[in-house]
């Protein structure tokens, strides 16, 4: 034990660079799995719950250990032989390994794990996850970093936890279309010397590659994000893609010079074709553009939003506020039952996008305003406007406090939450369960199939 790590005379019982075996008896959020040497929990990437298996510490804190797995000794039933070559190393997928059905009960278990802990909410049903007939080939868009620093031409996906780009020909959870564009950009970079962006020292032309598709229409975009306006070979790139992507209808080239993580600048210049490709949700129809916030997965984007507005439980009278609409997704789901739907966007850009929106689906009961929710709602109320319910679907980060409280102060008598995050979830239901709600269920939804990621909607209604 001399060599075991100690923290404030506190000795854990495993020690780096040291096997063990082990029982794994649970999974931590990002679906590794979680079992404990001695009572000291240790988390265990590609082991799920059932097996037992023997690992190598890797790392160790005073609370807990990461487990490098070496060896698989009894597998679980849910374990299969994941499709993609290069998924140990890739970080775009974390649960090809587990069979799909295993998948859906990690995600609806994962919900119901932080609505008890960090909610500390009871009698919430949680319904089991809606998963895909299909759960491949599932993403709308992909955005590839681009790099040639080792002599070659590397597109893909980061490793995990790193940006050391691991080199891809298939990718299974994007559409065909897009490995078919990243074959030909390739072999383009190749024949036509094309420098690709180096983050150290901010020089290099080619940053990303982005592909979108429009899966009711098949219209296909392609994007070059450029460090500055030179692209060399343009005509080239153009002549290719043209020739071989069927239903590609815009190319695109995004600058962005910042020294920056963010993939995409607020410039896009048009290299051919149009600016947008087209697509639908259920009836409704988008634009969709470089710039535009559109959900990858057509199919349960669909689900998700009927969800929404099957919670909604409008009649045809009732006032709607969206406190996060976006591009008007939402908004336009809920404007086919509701007499009246705000929708509050702090993005200028997705406000235009909204109204244009509204006009192409001829959408006339829906109104756009541009601000913060916390204080629109205010100068709402002031105004005379009251919302029977309210829809919000913040980022991952979840809603501010103060947002709540104005939602609480507007007294809607139902809220529903769509969510991309369970833990800021269940930390918003737990505040609005103080202000007088309660939530009655929740729906999780397979967004992101082969991740760990999950969607939910509540259904939130006053006391």
């Amino acid at each position: 034990m001399k060599n075991n790590e100690r923290f404030d005379n506190y000795v854990v019982p495993v020690e780096k660079n040291m096997d063990y075996v082990m029982t794994i008896d649970n999974m931590g959020y990002e679906g590794e799995g979680v079992g404990k040497i001695d009572n000291f929990t240790v988390f265990v990437a590609g082991a799920i719950v059932d097996e037992v298996v023997k690992i190598k510490i890797v790392k160790v804190s005073k609370n807990f250990a990461f487990g490098k797995l070496l060896e698989i000794i009894e597998s679980s039933k849910r374990r299969i032989e994941p499709v993609c070559s290069i998924y140990k190393n890739c970080g775009g997928c974390n649960l090809q390994h587990i069979d799909y059905r295993g998948q859906l009960e990690f995600k609806t278990n994962r919900v119901v794990q932080v609505i008890n802990r960090i909610g500390k909410l009871e009698d919430v049903i949680i319904h089991p996850t809606l998963g895909m007939d299909s759960p491949y080939n599932y993403r709308n868009k992909v955005q590839l970093p681009v790099s040639n620093k080792n002599g070659g031409v590397d597109i893909g996906f980061y490793a995990a936890r790193s940006h050391d780009i691991i080199n891809n020909e298939t990718c299974h959870i994007q559409d065909k279309a897009a490995d078919i564009v990243v074959k030909l950009t390739r072999q383009w970079i190749k024949d036509c010397n094309i420098q690709s962006y180096n983050e150290e020292t901010h020089q290099g032309i080619l940053r990303h590659i982005m592909i979108r598709k429009g899966f009711r229409t098949g219209e296909v975009m392609v994007v070059l994000v450029t460090n500055g306006k030179a692209l060399p070979h343009k005509e080239e790139f153009i002549a290719i893609m043209t020739k071989k992507i069927q239903g590609l209808v815009s190319i695109v080239q995004n600058i962005n010079n910042e020294k920056t993580n963010v993939i995409l600048g607020a410039r896009c210049i048009t290299l051919w074709g149009k600016d947008a490709i087209t697509d639908y949700i259920g009836e409704f129809k988008f634009e969709v553009s470089p710039l535009s916030f559109f959900q990858v997965n057509s199919a349960q984007t669909e689900v998700l939003y009927s969800k929404a507005l099957e919670y909604a439980n409008l009649s045809g009278g009732e006032v709607v506020l969206d406190a996060y609409c976006g591009t008007g997704t939402i908004s336009l789901f809920l404007s086919q039952k509701a007499k009246k739907v705000y929708g509050v966007e702090i993005v200028p850009e997705a406000i235009e996008n909204a109204k244009i929106n509204a006009k192409e689906n001829k959408i006339d009961n829906a109104e756009f305003i541009v601000g913060e929710a916390e204080v629109v709602i205010p100068e709402l109320i002031s105004k005379g406007v009251r919302a029977d319910v309210v829809v919000v679907d913040p980022p991952r980060k979840g809603c501010e406090k103060i947002l709540l409280e104005a939602i609480a102060s507007m007294g809607p008598i139902t809220i529903v939450y769509v969510s991309c995050d369970p833990g800021t979830l269940a930390r918003d239901l737990g505040i609005l369960d103080e202000l007088g709600y309660r939530t009655l269920e929740i729906q999780p939804v397979d967004m992101f199939p082969q991740t760990s990621h999950v969607e939910c909607v509540a259904r939130i209604e006053k006391k």
